[in-house]
């Protein structure tokens, strides 16, 4: 890895090809995998955690201090395929007993060792009868658990940074980082028919849609990602539908019964472009986005394919979330990552709110998670970073600048990043105007967040048919996990704050007062609400219209946070 600015990454590295899916090859790779235990597990257990948590901040000295003086199979391909690690081709070959290094040069996956090897590469001539072979791809193994079951994959995709020592190419196609973990955490995994990954990378939403969907298609602008998600498919024995296109063009007018995008939001300046207007019209916004996409501009040249849609602002969510409740079929879900503009002096929610309206007054349901945000300037070091480029690279003055100076046209304070869940309601279900629902949510409880959302929003379908005498003769109940908080003075005896405390789902805390907090602590199902609050009413000499008049709509927001259920 570099260690000074001479050599510290500053222009792209070029990848190499995918890999191929030969039959017979791909069927001797997964068995050599199978019988190495090439699994997350066994290769955690062989670093160690003080070496896993150095990887984790991309430091893999303590790796290869761990790893490079073994030679159980696990260890030597960990150190091949996920630390870029020159090895003697004896070693493949014995890691690799069906397959061989002959095989996995054949797959693409390996290729004559560079002149200059890689951190702990093992000191070999360029002439030795046992030459070094070098990872052209990185293939790491994978590890969740969904409703089905474990899950034990191996997933490829272009060499990282980390082993490249070099910036990424505008054509890199991503392993599984973090937003891709995100996103498979939040999905819902009930069965369905069709599903659609929008903007699929490598692959590994489809891998886990195909688990509970009877057909699965994946699209995407990237040949290369559809390759490296071909091989994924082919190596984990998985059937997808893959078709190249940009955002919705590849399905026309297809519906889906769920639809899941991690789609490239990144919001990266071009010079002379000019965001769509922030705007529930179509037609203005198509506009606006047809001349955006019309201007090359040449605020910063790359477009990181993976990750930025080489639009202006956020107008490629904005496009995306327009068309995309029309591809929703009856009872269709959709579940996608996304990032927003704030302006000053602006609602957080100003953007999705815009984007949305359509939908909602189609009927779709819509809840817009804000999880995090950053300042203009943390922005642009995240995504600059994420690029290979460092405060040490001679560009990062001039892409700093370039960042600031397109979010100041704007005047944008602060730029959001979050979930956006849509739902169609079942075929058959009385025509009503969709629920839009915004918040902002930092934490995280436990439990299945995926099934925690998707009873947030069946609870807002609920609720849409439900008017305050209905929801008053239900009889909720107080989910298990909610516990009540309060705060006193030393000394006092009345509580200077109340909260009631979500420990699953999102970990929502909720500010409370005596009447809330008795309402919920009485719902146990045994009464109606209207008779709860009746009940509270008379212990506190509250009045009881008022109170329910105040209780109803608190209560329905409790409902859908998941802390009551009915």
């Amino acid at each position: 890895m570099p260690t000074d600015a001479s050599t510290a990454p500053s222009a792209p590295s070029a990848p190499y090809s995918p890999p191929t899916a030969l039959p017979e090859q791909i069927t001797a790779l997964r068995t050599d995998l199978v019988a190495a235990r090439y699994t997350v597990e066994t290769t955690e257990a062989l670093m160690g955690q003080v070496a896993l948590e150095a990887l984790r901040r991309e430091n893999p000295i303590p790796a290869h201090r761990a790893l490079d003086p073994l030679t159980e199979p696990a260890a030597v391909l960990f150190r091949l395929f996920a630390l870029g690690t020159p090895v003697p081709r004896s070693l493949v070959d014995a890691a690799l007993p069906s397959l061989g290094a002959q095989g996995a040069t054949m797959l693409g996956l390996l290729g004559p060792a560079p002149l200059r090897p890689l951190i702990g590469a093992d000191d070999h001539a360029a002439d030795d009868p046992d030459p070094l072979h070098a990872a052209r791809v990185e293939l790491s193994p994978y590890s969740a658990r969904d409703d089905i079951g474990e899950i034990t994959w191996w997933i490829a995709s272009d060499l990282s940074e980390l082993v490249t020592g070099r910036a990424l190419d505008s054509e890199h196609v991503l392993g599984v980082g973090g937003a891709s973990l995100t996103l498979a955490r939040i999905t819902p995994r009930a069965k369905v028919g069709r599903v659609l990954d929008l903007g699929c990378g490598g692959g590994i939403q489809a891998l886990h849609a195909a688990r509970h969907a009877d057909h699965v298609v994946a699209t995407d602008l990237s040949d290369r990602a559809l390759a490296f998600a071909a091989f994924n498919a082919a190596l984990n024995e998985t059937e997808l539908e893959l078709r190249q296109g940009s955002l919705l063009d590849p399905v026309e007018t297809e519906t889906f019964d769920l639809i899941v995008s991690n789609p490239p939001f990144v919001i990266t300046p071009r010079q002379g472009r000019q965001a769509a207007p922030v705007t529930a019209d179509a037609e203005a916004r198509e506009a606006a986005g047809e001349a955006a996409r019309e201007d090359a501009g040449a605020g910063i040249d790359e477009i990181w394919t993976y990750r930025d849609g080489g639009r202006a602002g956020d107008s490629l969510l904005a496009d995306l979330l327009t068309a995309l409740p029309a591809h929703l079929a009856p009872g269709g879900s959709a579940v996608m990552l996304g990032n927003w503009e704030i302006g000053a002096q602006h609602a957080w929610d100003v953007h999705p709110r815009a984007w949305l309206g359509a939908a909602t007054e189609d009927g779709v349901d819509a809840w817009v998670i804000q999880r995090e945000h950053e300042d203009p300037a943390q922005y642009a070091e995240t995504w600059a970073r994420d690029g290979g480029v460092t405060s040490r690279d001679a560009r990062w003055p001039e892409l700093q600048n370039a960042w600031l100076d397109d979010f100041a046209t704007r005047d944008v304070e602060s730029i959001g990043f979050g979930y956006l869940l849509l739902r169609r309601p079942e075929a058959g279900s009385p025509s009503r105007p969709g629920v839009l629902r915004t918040e902002q949510a930092a934490g995280t409880g436990t439990g299945s967040l995926a099934a925690h959302l998707a009873q947030g929003l069946h609870a807002l379908d609920t609720l849409s048919h439900l008017d305050d005498d209905a929801l008053a003769a239900t009889r909720p109940v107080r989910a298990a996990d909610v516990v009540e908080r309060r705060h006193l003075t030393p000394g006092e005896w009345d509580p200077m704050l109340i909260e009631l405390a979500q420990g699953a789902g999102l970990g929502t805390v909720v500010r409370a007062d005596q009447l809330l907090a008795a309402t919920v602590g009485a719902l146990d199902g045994t009464l109606t609400l209207d008779q709860v609050i009746g009940a509270v009413c008379a212990l506190t000499d509250a009045d009881v219209d008022e109170s329910r008049e105040r209780m109803l709509p608190l209560v329905r927001d409790l409902l859908v946070t998941g802390m009551v259920t009915l």
